[in-house]
């Protein structure tokens, strides 16, 4: 039985609540089926400035009377842009609960976007652009996006590009949020001690005046991969790189047991077999991981690591050697329970953060029109077996099928 409670208001926004008895912060926020992927091609980086210029004055609030409602009050107010999602999200004590719900309203629905703050916030854009690109290991990461999804918005970054950041206008943003906002696709979702009723009085208290909004949008589906390997020489210390391609889909059934295939590969534990095999057995990089994302369409794969440049060939040559073993060697039974405990663990530990948690429930009700419990999850994680995972290393982890990104000092 689900243990969360769900409500559809009259407009189509759904309001998502779970109720944690042991905290006195109030986690909430809206999280909108908006993201980067949506952008039109004269539209590089939109989602994301406006997710900056939420902030920046709504129809009855200046932007230091925003920054200030929650933060006098001990609270957090924040937001965050994917290639699928905007978030407009707060924390604060229990008691400020309505103000937090009432801010969070209006600075997703009643933003202005005034001109004077556009330029304003364009500079601090572009310096958080250049900040990422003095950054090789974030910015190699996000390029090899565009390598794996060339052509497609997928590919995109979400930060735009200098040129299309330095030409957006009032008007650009009342287009896009007109072209892609239905209040059937975004969720208010909330994880606090209040009980259900307190939140869905508040929700039809500041959300009942929001009219009816549906737009049909199709986004373009990711279909044509071509592997690649570039190399691209830049004033760094040392080699990174990114290898991988595409993945299942958020939906594919065969998603869990890949994300544990990839949680042996390079997760989080000291214990996973990049790890090992590169950092603990030849000393070869400090960081060397394995993440695997999941889109409406498509899926990826990256592996990333920085090692020296007279040694990245032969680092790549060892994680090519791990992909090949994975691909002919079924895992033991006791190397199969021991990485099935370890992804439970991981997955139990994760929902101890109520903010993580609410931000899970409300893209899981936009993705999926449910959020799987942690029991049900452990089910489908038990349930998996060696040959699951031989099958799926052969299916993803073929060498022909890997593109490859480096960046080598010049």
């Amino acid at each position: 039985m689900p243990d969360y409670q769900i409500h559809t208001l009259p407009n189509g926004i759904r309001v998502v609540h779970k109720q944690v008895l042991n905290t006195k912060i109030a986690h909430s926020g809206f999280i909108l089926d908006i993201g980067s992927r949506d952008e039109l091609p004269d539209q590089l980086g939109l989602a994301h400035f406006w997710e900056h210029m939420a902030f920046k004055g709504t129809q009855k609030r200046k932007s230091f009377h925003i920054l200030n409602r929650l933060e006098s009050v001990g609270g957090e107010l924040n937001a965050y842009t994917t290639k699928e999602k905007l978030c407009f999200y707060s924390s604060v004590l229990d008691n400020h609960f309505e103000k937090s719900f009432e801010l969070l309203t209006d600075i997703t629905f009643h933003s202005v976007f005034p001109e004077r703050e556009i330029e304003k916030e364009r500079g601090v854009i572009l310096e958080e652009m250049a900040m990422y690109l003095d950054t090789p290991e974030e910015a190699i990461v996000d390029e090899f996006d565009a390598v794996v999804y060339d052509g497609h918005p997928l590919g995109n970054n979400i930060l735009g590009s200098k040129e299309s950041v330095s030409g957006f206008v009032k008007k650009d943003f009342l287009r896009f949020i007109a072209d892609n906002l239905s209040t059937d696709k975004l969720v208010f979702c909330s994880v606090s001690n209040l009980p259900f009723a307190k939140v869905l009085k508040l929700a039809e208290k500041f959300l009942r005046d929001i009219p009816v909004i549906h737009k049909v949008r199709e986004r373009a589906p990711f279909r044509q991969y071509v592997p690649k390997a570039i190399t691209f020489e830049k004033p760094i210390s040392q080699a990174h790189c990114v290898l991988g391609c595409p993945a299942y889909a958020l939906n594919d059934e065969r998603r869990i047991p890949f994300f544990m295939l990839t949680n042996i590969l390079g997760g989080p534990g000291m214990n996973s077999r990049l790890n090992l095999a590169v950092r603990e057995k030849h000393g070869l990089v400090y960081t060397i991981d394995a993440n695997y994302a999941t889109y409406i369409d498509t899926g990826l794969l990256s592996i990333y690591f920085g090692t020296e440049k007279k040694q990245l060939r032969r680092t790549t040559s060892l994680v090519l050697k791990e992909l090949k073993k994975l691909r002919e060697k079924q895992l033991g039974s006791l190397q199969l329970h021991t990485a099935k405990e370890q992804l439970m663990g991981q997955l139990a530990m994760a929902e101890e953060s109520n903010m993580g948690l609410m931000m899970m429930i409300g893209k899981s009700i936009l993705d999926q029109d449910k959020v799987e419990q942690l029991n049900e999850i452990f089910e489908q994680i038990r349930s998996i077996t060696a040959s699951d995972l031989l099958a799926i290393a052969n299916d993803v982890l073929r060498d022909e099928q890997l593109s490859f990104l480096n960046y080598v000092p010049n």
